[in-house]
């Protein structure tokens, strides 16, 4: 039995993150079926596209069982299971590849083509295992795409739930959501909020018009410029 807990990374810094190295090691130090327990946010995917060849060619069968987390590249290195086994409490989330990149836009062109390649071969791992057509994988990388049990199982991300056969398990319903969406949705509801509320320059006016009165009496407190001007580029944004 293996346990894949943390992040993964090339190399360990904190001595709580997981590496290539580090998981050949206990890998290939003995034979036979193994179990690996994996939870983690993802990490580098070059490291974890090195656990997942390992796993893949290794002779035994494999069972990945997901008590907490798949995501990222983690979600990939699930992928080499021969079974892989969620919680019921479990979630796995798939995504785009991402990185940061510095330089003119020769440099910028080809960071995005590296993310597309990557992109590309996360696929491929992806496909192996569910048998869903790219378009529809690529689709849910693209709204980075949260699945319980339930869905992973559905779509073929995951072969089966943990459950105790001794525990009576309730028939949870299968979902995911996109986080792309869910942001959107806020977007959305807090642009509707702003479009009830006065257009800001007719405000400035009407603030400007009420401060001076025609009897030339103390003139009333409005808000002031600066208030109205953050208000109308929070709008803006």
């Amino acid at each position: 039995m293996l346990e894949l807990y943390g992040t993964i990374a090339e190399q360990s810094w904190f001595d709580d993150e997981v590496t290539p190295q580090m998981f050949k090691d206990e890998l290939f130090s003995g034979t036979g079926p193994v179990t690996i327990w994996l939870s983690s946010p993802g990490g580098d995917c070059v490291a974890a596209s090195q656990i997942y060849a390992m796993l893949m060619d290794y002779k035994g069968d494999v069972t990945v069982k997901i008590d907490g987390i798949a995501a990222s590249a983690a979600s990939v290195i699930a992928m080499a299971g021969t079974r892989v086994l969620m919680a019921p409490t479990a979630m796995m989330m798939v995504h785009n590849p991402a990185t940061m990149a510095f330089g003119d836009h020769n440099d910028m062109k080809k960071a995005i083509e590296l993310l597309d390649e990557v992109k590309e071969s996360i696929i491929n791992a992806y496909e192996l295992k569910t048998g869903l057509p790219r378009k529809d994988i690529s689709k849910l990388m693209e709204n980075e795409t949260w699945m319980n049990a339930r869905k992973a199982i559905e779509l073929g991300f995951a072969d089966g739930e943990l459950t105790d056969e001794k525990k009576t398990v309730t028939d949870a319903a299968a979902f995911s959501f996109s986080s792309k969406a869910v942001e959107n949705a806020l977007l959305n509801k807090l642009a509707a909020k702003y479009d009830r509320e006065p257009d800001p320059q007719t405000a400035a006016v009407n603030d400007m018009q009420q401060s001076v009165s025609v009897n030339n009496t103390q003139p009333k407190r409005g808000r002031s410029i600066d208030e109205l001007m953050g208000r109308l580029q929070l709008i803006q944004h």
